[in-house]
């Protein structure tokens, strides 16, 4: 059986910067693919599919934010960020978007390496994720109208599939694998986390507030996602009002 080499896209338009990140990637086990902009990267996607999409914010052009928002209502590509804009604000915006994780500039490219590879690990591609087998069962998680399939890292509602992230994905298998316990958000991130966090880091709350705008039939009184005061997060697959 052939091994599958992940294909990270680089969106960049410093050239010093995408021969670095290529030649380092393709030491780490990668096969890369480089443009300059947003023109560039769409016409490159309209015949090749990237496992992880790394992307500027400053490009010439369209931004990068509105690249990423243009991807997330096409495609369910994981992003991170690599951007000189490491603001709090720009970290929050570019997560809410759909990113799944941000990087600011100037970086370690190590830790830029730990990052893919823990976003990747989170979603496996969907051409190689199981079909079927013997424990099947034990991946799927079922709460109120919502079905859960770690299989194929899907979400359904009915016929619906309901469009997460790979952030999103790995959040919510989270939940479903500690049902009716009060997580905190740094047993989040250290559950989640595949290289070291700033402990003020906020985007896990982001996810959350993302993930009930798609699951909650009312964001501000969640059923299934709950707030608890103090202590942390609290799911609850039945959806029990709070």
């Amino acid at each position: 059986m052939s091994i599958h080499i992940p294909l990270i896209l680089i969106v960049d338009d410093d050239l010093a910067l995408r021969e670095l990140l290529q030649r380092y990637l393709g030491e780490q086990g990668f096969e890369t693919a480089v443009v300059d902009g947003g023109d560039a990267m769409k016409t490159w996607m309209e015949g090749n599919r990237p496992d992880l999409v790394v992307m500027d914010l400053m490009l010439p052009g369209e931004d990068g934010l509105s690249l990423i928002r243009q991807l997330r209502t096409t495609t369910d590509l994981p992003v991170l960020i690599l951007s000189a804009r490491g603001e709090d604000v720009d970290r929050i915006v570019g997560l809410e978007i759909g990113a799944d994780d941000y990087l600011a500039k100037p970086f370690n490219p190590r830790e830029l390496v730990a990052r893919i590879r823990a976003i990747l690990r989170r979603k496996p591609s969907r051409k190689e994720a199981p079909g079927g087998n013997a424990d099947g069962a034990e991946h799927v998680h079922c709460f109120g109208p919502y079905r859960l399939d770690l299989n194929n890292y899907s979400l359904r509602r009915g016929d619906e599939e309901i469009a997460l992230t790979s952030g999103e994905i790995a959040l919510l298998e989270l939940f479903a694998r500690h049902p009716n316990r009060v997580l905190s958000r740094d047993r989040l991130i250290d559950l989640l986390k595949g290289y070291d966090r700033s402990p003020f880091d906020r985007s896990i709350d982001v996810r959350i507030t993302r993930l009930r705008h798609k699951i909650e039939a009312d964001p501000k009184h969640p059923r299934f996602i709950r707030t608890v005061w103090g202590k942390g997060y609290l799911f609850t697959p039945r959806g029990t009002a709070t």
